[in-house]
């Protein structure tokens, strides 16, 4: 069993390990920056499992931010049958692709 956590971050929740590699709605913070996540919903070192209520006090993920980009356009269509109602709208989300530095207990 190798070392995990689980961290919320920006309302979602992730599993990660060490060397993980994610991909979040946009966090602040410029590339290359180091960034402390403290909001560690649980954490596993081998045969130790913390949970915490609702977060493990003095656990911490440090993950490094590695690109700040723009995503893959995305196109919602509205139609409403027999009354000629259409309506489009695309937008390009905004992202982070992080990686997992350390997982501290």
């Amino acid at each position: 069993m190798t070392k995990f956590a689980v961290v919320k971050i920006q309302g979602s929740q992730y599993k990660v390990s060490e060397g993980d590699r994610l991909e979040i709605s946009r966090l602040v913070g410029k590339e290359g920056a180091l960034v402390d996540l403290d909001n560690v919903l649980a954490v596993s070192d081998d045969d130790k499992v913390k949970i915490g209520t609702p977060t493990v006090k003095g656990a911490k993920v440090s993950v490094r931010i590695d690109k700040q980009y723009q995503g893959e356009k995305l196109d919602v269509y509205k139609f409403k049958a027999k009354t000629g109602y259409h309506r489009h709208l695309g937008f390009r989300p905004q992202k982070t692709t992080l990686t997992v530095e350390k997982i501290t207990a």
